[in-house]
């Protein structure tokens, strides 16, 4: 159970994350979450530093991707301006939610990498399905309840764990 646990890199922020990065790792494809990993959890649009990120990886050829656990509404409007697929209501750690994922960028499972903050959504859930897993600090440790909780329960698998700044 702790290897689907263990994220394969941990970073700080997603500006920390370079195209080069990825294509050194062989990644040609990335899944992002949305909430806490992107932009906190009440920002409901994606900023000018998101929407730089995605262009970026745009124009190194990387395809992105959003899989969030949020309702339609919500991610359609973070989508927006970002010009990229989305698959909301994607219930990870779940496989489905991957799979359609990977199948709509066209790519394989080692080819693909997840960012998201959290161990026992977007860590496992891409473990289970074979792909490269990086864990992102929270942006914003002010949340909804029942996210409080997980993060206790996650506390002991990120022991002596630091966030560092390349993959």
């Amino acid at each position: 159970m702790k290897k689907f646990l263990t994220p394969d890199a941990y970073v700080n922020s997603f500006y920390d994350i370079t195209p080069e990065m990825l294509k050194n790792k062989g990644i040609s494809g990335l899944i992002l979450d949305v909430d806490n990993t992107l932009v906190a959890t009440h920002i409901k649009e994606a900023d000018e530093k998101v929407i730089s990120f995605i262009r970026s990886l745009k124009e190194h050829g990387i395809k992105a991707i959003i899989v969030s656990n949020g309702g339609k509404r919500r991610v359609e409007l973070f989508c927006e301006p970002l010009d990229i697929d989305y698959i909301y209501k994607a219930h990870k750690p779940l496989g489905s939610g991957f799979k359609k994922a990977i199948e709509k960028m066209g790519l394989t499972n080692k080819e693909v990498a997840i960012l998201g903050d959290q161990l026992f959504t977007d860590v496992l859930g891409g473990n289970l399905q074979g792909i490269y897993t990086i864990l992102i600090k929270p942006i914003d440790l002010n949340e909804p309840f029942l996210i409080k909780i997980k993060r206790v329960f996650e506390k002991p698998f990120l022991k002596n764990k630091k966030f560092i700044n390349k993959l």
